[in-house]
């Protein structure tokens, strides 16, 4: 008999289409069917406050995880950039999805384009703090909402700052103006990939999400966020992380790329 496996995950557009291609993936390759268990977090209700005030990391995910811990849901989908580095006591990441885009992009006008002065709007400080480094006479104002919100709010003569990953989740890639390299902006730790979780205990659903989960993208990841509990970091630090692998010594360790602001 085919088992059903219930999926927790936020209801905004972007972590739903997320959740829908990890269940596609998962129910591809285990004889599992996917039901949706939507939860909405503390970070989705308070869009009126500026995220690195509202206690770092978890704000997106503790919900979420808590429906898994409860017993609602089987397994829970986060974008990993969202996940404190230090894991949830009974929980276990039981994958991690082939990450997508980790970049960030400028929507509105490209970074060269920008007149002297131009407003950029983000929440993030860790955006802000390598954009004064590359543009110091840039204006910010915070940013938060879904996609199609945000998108509705870029500054006149201006851009709002995003992932590229949650365009490209949505489709709509076409309103990148220009994407920030990596010598002008290192990415958030685990941005572009989705994380799926699950109780430690489970063995029965860590076995189907071991099918999907995608050994390079984890190696990457993890190296990322261990960077971050190694400095004790959430939202509220400016810190970036990316990591790679030397495709020409693929079994050696990941070569770690890190931004820490002041």
């Amino acid at each position: 008999m085919t088992r059903v496996l219930r999926l927790a995950t936020r209801g905004s557009q972007q972590a739903l289409r997320q959740a829908e291609g990890a269940a596609a993936l998962i129910a591809s390759r285990a004889d599992v069917q996917i039901e949706f268990v939507i939860v909405q977090t503390t970070g989705d209700q308070r869009q009126d406050v500026p995220l690195h005030q509202m206690g770092g990391q978890g704000v997106f995910v503790k919900e979420v995880q808590r429906a898994v811990l409860d017993g609602r849901a089987d397994l829970a989908a986060h974008s990993a950039k969202d996940l404190p580095s230090t894991p949830a006591d009974g929980l276990t990441i039981g994958a991690f999805c082939e990450r997508r885009s980790p970049w960030d992009v400028l929507v509105g006008r490209s970074l060269h384009d920008l007149p002297v002065g131009a407003t950029v709007a983000t929440g993030s400080v860790r955006r802000r703090a390598q954009l004064v480094m590359l543009r110091p006479d840039l204006q910010f104002v915070e940013l938060r909402g879904n996609i199609q919100t945000r998108l509705s709010k870029i500054p006149e003569g201006g851009s709002i700052v995003m992932a590229e990953a949650a365009l490209q989740i949505l489709g709509i890639e076409q309103h990148v103006a220009s994407r920030f390299t990596l010598d002008e902006m290192v990415p958030q730790a685990g941005q572009g990939c989705v994380a799926l979780e699950c109780r430690s205990n489970d063995d029965d659903t860590l076995a189907a999400l071991s099918l999907v989960d995608h050994e390079p993208t984890r190696r990457c990841v993890e190296a990322e966020r261990a960077f971050l509990a190694t400095l004790g970091s959430g939202c509220s630090l400016p810190i970036g992380a990316y990591a790679t692998i030397d495709s020409a010594q693929p079994s050696e360790p990941v070569v770690l790329r890190t931004f820490v602001g002041s």
